[in-house]
């Protein structure tokens, strides 16, 4: 009995060879479009779909595939007299092999600068419409839309009848998967052209994400744990990073490098952002063409910490800052780039990660997810504009000049750590972070302790207001020389109060940085 394989696909990565291997086999190989002409080029005898269906293309390649004479050989079920002889009276063959991809719909929308009307030619019709009637007719045929599974189908024509029947369902799966996320891009797109809810917010959000690597464990040995990517994503994280050198990353690894990336986002000028736990413990800044300058400022900023630490910088790594870095014990590095000489002094730690990122200074624009059990909660990204400018100095005492430059570095700074969080800063670097406490105090006394006699003359910043005047009085015994706070709260005035008495200047942002 005749085989057919009705192939028709956008991205041509070895569907030559595939179709060799088809013919060879006895398989009669249908075609369309683009897919028939590069066959054809390669000396494969091609039947056109027109042939087929006995009618021509019509409005420009839109309609081509959708006619009984296809759907019908896909939806066939074998098993059933009346099926095989439907088809049989009008001609129809039975299609065995369905291999499709689609136009590259999220590839053409992904930068941002398609119109409209390209987005929407750019939707495939045909190609989800077959693919999800070979994925539902699978027990009889092979749905087939990744070229990495061409040599499944191959070697699975040749299986026994149970692991065809295994291969085709896994096949099936993929299927579904490939149609649900194209649907997914498009709804996306459309929804935010639209604005389909207040606020922007989707009223259905359907999140789809692909396995890019199962990992040793979680956050603990105990854990089992995988690492997913969304399955339209564009953005410049650290599943984009190539690693140069190490081990495998871990579940821990990967969470604490994408802290890291956040933080050193923040900085237009050489940083370095020095993190655990998914804390910054230390932060640096430099001017250009001096990063080894800046690490040593975050390695300051907590010499103890930073040991088995994470370490961001958002330039590329030279052997002087590497030099450094080899020094002491580091779990991950992630830069923009690494120079030959860099990768030369870390080649010799077997087991850092290196990982090499030229868009990491990419800012994300994405929603921010939490996950909750039962639901799921939706945010706008903490992306506001921190403008010393837009400050408003609350105290009798102003603000000096030299002093803007360190708040504004403990104000980005203080912005990823865990609330409640105070951070010390000093001569571009940080020298103090209190993280994660239930109360505030408890968060500067952490800071102030850590800091030691480098809090003298540092700035001082809180994610939130402060509820009583303690933090003040507890700064001015530590020397601190400027406080900025967002402000806000019903007993403003008696840190206000504080300030006057103590000769403390202090800002507020009218914005504050909670991050639970």
């Amino acid at each position: 009995m005749e085989r057919c394989a009705l192939i028709s696909v956008w991205d041509k990565t070895g569907i030559v060879e595939f179709a060799q291997k088809l013919q060879a086999q006895g398989f009669t190989i249908i075609s369309t479009g683009g897919t028939k002409t590069t066959l054809q080029a390669a000396g494969i005898p091609v039947t056109g779909v027109e042939e087929v269906t006995g009618v021509p293309e019509m409005l420009g390649g839109r309609v081509k595939t959708l006619h009984p004479a296809i759907m019908a050989g896909i939806l066939a079920r074998r098993q059933e007299p009346e099926d095989r002889s439907a088809l049989a009276a009008l001609g129809y063959p039975l299609i065995d092999i369905v291999v499709v991809n689609f136009y590259p719909f999220k590839q053409v929308v992904a930068d941002g600068g398609a119109t409209f009307s390209e987005a929407m030619e750019n939707i495939d019709i045909g190609g989800p419409s077959m693919l999800r009637a070979a994925a539902k007719n699978h027990e009889f045929l092979w749905a087939v839309c990744d070229p990495r599974d061409y040599s499944r189908v191959l070697d699975g024509l040749a299986a026994e009848p149970e692991a065809a029947r295994q291969v085709r369902r896994e096949l099936a799966l993929k299927a579904f998967r490939r149609t649900s996320g194209y649907d997914e891009a498009i709804a996306g797109y459309l929804a935010g052209s639209v604005g389909d809810a207040p606020g922007d917010f989707p009223r259905q959000l359907d999140l789809s994400f692909t396995l890019k690597t199962p990992l040793r464990y979680g956050e603990n040995s105990h854990q089992r744990a995988a690492f997913y990517i969304p399955s339209s994503s564009t953005s410049a994280g650290v599943a984009k990073a190539e690693q140069l050198q190490g081990k495998e990353l871990s579940f821990n690894n990967i969470n604490d490098t994408n802290a890291a990336l956040q933080a050193v986002r923040e900085f237009s000028q050489p940083a370095v952002v020095a993190l655990k736990h998914t804390n910054p413990c230390g932060v640096g800044l430099a001017t250009e063409g001096d990063l080894a300058a800046a690490f040593q400022r975050a390695y300051v900023g907590d010499p103890v910490s930073i040991f088995g630490g994470i370490i961001a910088c958002n330039r590329p790594v030279d052997g002087a800052t590497a030099q450094l870095m080899s020094e002491i014990f580091l779990e991950v590095i992630v830069a923009p780039g690494f120079s030959k000489e860099a990768l030369e002094v870390l080649s010799v730690k077997k087991n850092l990660r290196l990982l090499q990122l030229p868009e990491i200074n990419t800012r994300s624009s994405s929603w921010d997810y939490k996950f909750v059990e039962g639901g799921l909660l939706v945010q706008t990204p903490d992306d506001a504009d921190d403008d010393p400018r837009t400050w408003e100095t609350v105290t009798q005492a102003a603000v000096p000049e030299d002093a803007f430059t360190d708040l504004l570095l403990a104000w980005k700074v203080v912005k990823h750590v865990k609330s409640n969080a105070i951070v010390l800063a000093k001569d571009g670097g940080t020298v103090g972070v209190g993280a994660g406490q239930m109360n505030r105090i408890l968060a500067a006394k952490i800071a102030f302790d850590g800091a030691k006699e480098k809090a003298a003359g540092c700035v001082l910043a809180s994610d939130g207001f402060f509820p009583f005047d303690d933090v003040v009085r507890l700064a001015a015994t530590q020397g601190v020389r400027a406080i900025v706070q967002p402000g806000g709260s019903i007993r403003d005035e008696d840190s206000i109060r504080a300030c006057d008495e103590l000769g403390i200047p202090m800002l507020f942002t009218r914005v504050r940085h909670f991050r639970h």
